[in-house]
């Protein structure tokens, strides 16, 4: 092959080599001038409809998944079921949760576990609302609320703390400290017979401790 037959291509191969000139690009085919295109855009929009919403008056319904306030869940029985496990706060990509574990006794037990989250906070300042300590938490204490109103002019008020984002008292349910209500073991709570409702189960033993 002489040096002036040009190089074979090869299917699958690039079209063109290193050193050949790019290809023009090619033209747009229109027969509107230049600023007729560049404002089509803009004249579209003007005859649609606007979407106006009525917040705060008219409050948006959010899906029902949606990311908003967290909230740490109790038992049946009122026990909180976070054990200071301390994951959320190690898979929070924008460090915004903090927590400090503690240890449960028989004269205060918080939890059904050995441990309790003694510390809890959620600086929204920081946080972006991604899930992944939802996904981290495992024995589902931390979930997602619908609460989407965190707005403030305090930066210290957007930190939450443990009373803040705890659950509120149910009926049939006593605030912590107390003993387990349903079992002798933590293993009661989280273990359960297929079928039996969590809030069935807590009913008569709670009623019956109340008492």
């Amino acid at each position: 092959m002489s040096e002036n037959t040009p190089a074979r291509r090869e299917p699958g191969a690039l079209a063109r080599r290193s050193g050949d000139a790019p290809a023009a690009p090619a033209k747009r085919i229109s027969r509107l001038p230049g600023p007729a295109q560049g404002f089509g855009v803009t004249f579209a929009t003007m005859f649609k409809k606007v979407t106006t919403e009525e917040y705060p008056y008219d409050p948006k319904v959010t899906k029902p998944r949606y990311h908003g306030r967290h909230v740490l869940n109790r038992h049946p029985d009122g026990l909180e079921k976070c054990v200071g496990c301390e994951l959320c706060a190690w898979a929070c990509p924008a460090d915004a949760i903090y927590v400090e574990g503690g240890d449960n006794t028989e004269d205060a037990r918080f939890s059904p576990g050995e441990r309790y989250g003694r510390v809890y906070q959620i600086n929204y300042l920081r946080c972006i609302f991604c899930g992944l300590c939802i996904e981290a938490c495992p024995t589902r204490s931390l979930t997602m609320s619908n609460d989407f109103e965190l707005a403030d002019d305090d930066r210290q008020s957007l930190i939450f703390t443990k009373e803040q984002l705890m659950a509120p008292l149910l009926p049939g349910m006593e605030a912590p400290p107390h003993p387990m209500r349903l079992g002798d073991d933590e293993q009661d709570y989280y273990v359960r017979p297929p079928g039996q409702a969590e809030t069935g189960a807590a009913d008569a033993p709670v009623a019956g401790a109340q008492a």
